[in-house]
């Protein structure tokens, strides 16, 4: 006859039997749930690779969670301000002129410069050409070539914003405009760089010698920059008469030679003029 087990023998048995069925139970359902957990992740990930815009979504919302969590539960959020787009110096190409517009968008594929800019720049340009008897492709073909139409250049020699005035020898020029930090200000230093090319156009008695005197070069210096400035005043030009613009060679010297003349024939220099036409020192050369 078999012995019975006692009674503690067998509760303890029981008690093992039930724990292993509970700990077994508690792997599959943890393994089962870890393998379903990286199928999704796995799905995730590949879904993120293949759609840039969720993957950008996601980075932006785990930064906006970060951030929060860092600033302690709040999120700092700047006060908006309406009036900032009437600061911006910009405008739609498609509001300008067809001429206009073909060289804003030429100048900004160009010059890799946003067309909105350039658009308000070119605009800018064309009605400082017709006051000041300038053509309106040399103001941008100078900007160009001094900044890449950069409105915070600065030379090694203080020539500063689109133009690259020499802010501290035209202070005065910019006294009108509330000083000399209104030089980067992109529509201000247009004005003021072609009121200075101006008057030294008029001083030399035409364009090559004024674009001489605007770079600060002496005697017969200077040549490169001419030729780089003209060169590029007749690719605008041609972009402007919906044209293929000319390669990067040499433009004519011979102001004759655009294809579009200038606003106002250029007055002759009298011998009292040319007697005072002033030599820039070495000291303010532009570059």
């Amino acid at each position: 006859m078999t012995a019975q087990p006692s009674w503690p023998r067998a509760a303890l048995n029981s008690l093992r039997t039930f724990t292993d069925d509970v700990t077994r139970g508690f792997f599959d359902i943890t393994h089962n749930s870890l393998a379903l957990l990286g199928m999704v992740l796995a799905v995730a990930l590949m879904t993120l690779s293949l759609r840039v815009d969720l993957r950008t979504a996601a980075e932006e919302k785990l930064l906006g969670w970060l951030l929060e969590r860092q600033s302690g539960g709040t999120v700092i959020a700047l006060t908006a301000d309406p009036s900032a787009v009437e600061r911006a110096t910009a405008v739609h190409p498609q509001d300008l002129p067809a001429d206009q517009a073909k060289v804003a968008h030429w100048l900004s594929r160009k010059y890799r410069v946003a067309p909105e800019p350039l658009g308000a720049l070119v605009a800018e340009a064309f009605e400082i050409g017709k006051k000041i008897k300038l053509e309106p492709s040399l103001l941008l073909a100078v900007m160009a070539v001094e900044s890449s139409f950069n409105p915070f250049a600065q030379s090694a020699v203080g020539a500063q914003g689109l133009m690259q005035v020499m802010t501290r020898v035209h202070t005065d020029k910019y006294a009108g405009f509330g000083g000399k930090l209104a030089a980067f200000d992109p529509v201000t230093n247009l004005r003021v760089g072609a009121q200075v090319l101006s008057e030294y156009v008029r001083l030399s008695g035409s364009i090559e010698g004024g674009l001489r005197l605007y770079v600060g070069a002496v005697s017969s210096d200077g040549g490169d920059y001419v030729d780089k400035v003209m060169a590029e005043t007749q690719r605008i030009q041609t972009v402007a008469l919906g044209r293929p613009a000319p390669s990067n060679r040499t433009a004519p010297r011979d102001q004759d030679s655009l294809d579009i003349a200038p606003a106002a024939p250029l007055p002759t220099r009298t011998d009292a003029e040319a007697a005072a036409t002033p030599t820039p020192s070495p000291s303010l050369r532009k570059s």
